[in-house]
């Protein structure tokens, strides 16, 4: 039975019931039974970026965010803009994983649900700093999804159809492009045998012909 997908959800906000945790938490709820979304709790704990504490062993809860993203398949944010960009404890979690290569060519999306006219300049912030990771920026995920008070359910997760529908979407965009990147990879990997394989047996008619 095929392993399936793993998507990394992670909030930018630290206030307990935001609307981007509500977001995420949706996008579990939508989410169909082959598709495993882990949602990242770790923010708050992570320590002050410090290049010189960026090498091994790792801090434990660095250790533990990038151990999420690299057993990940893909990853979807949801973060809130402060003071027209990204917030501070977000953007430390995104310095962390500068100096790794788990997130680089991860196919990753974002959720704005800022209100409309709102939230672009975490967007532009989250979009230069994912371009540093190398992380596979997944542009028809990347959408806008408001959340008004009225729309969340008392489980905490929105009801409107129509947005349960668009995560829905990410989510399906998020999966396609992972089975992409795990079929080059591999298709890469078939390559790399053949041309092993076929080095080998030059070496041994080579070593025939010498004999």
């Amino acid at each position: 039975m095929p392993t399936p997908p793993v998507i990394l959800l992670l909030s930018g906000s630290l206030r307990s019931g935001s609307s981007n945790e509500t977001v995420l938490r949706t996008a579990q709820a939508v989410a169909p039974s082959e598709v495993r979304t882990v949602l990242y709790g770790g923010l708050a704990a992570l320590p002050h970026f410090n290049p010189d504490d960026d090498t091994d062993p790792l801090p434990g809860p660095v250790a533990e965010l990038r151990a999420a993203i690299d057993g990940a398949d893909a990853v979807l944010v949801c973060t809130p803009e402060y003071a027209g960009t990204l917030p501070g404890a977000f953007k430390n979690l995104l310095d962390w994983t500068v100096g790794g290569t788990e997130i680089c060519d991860k196919p990753t999306a974002w959720v704005n649900a800022a209100a409309p006219g709102r939230g672009q300049g975490a967007e532009a912030t989250l979009r230069t700093v994912l371009g540093y990771t190398g992380a596979d920026i997944v542009e028809p995920a990347c959408v806008r999804i408001s959340v008004g008070r009225d729309a969340v359910g008392p489980d905490g997760v929105i009801t409107d159809p129509g947005a349960r529908e668009q995560l829905g979407q990410v989510l399906g965009l998020l999966t396609g492009r992972a089975a992409e990147v795990e079929r080059g990879s591999r298709a890469a990997e078939v390559e790399r045998g053949s041309r092993a394989a076929e080095v080998e047996r030059g070496s041994r008619a080579a070593e025939v012909e010498r004999g």
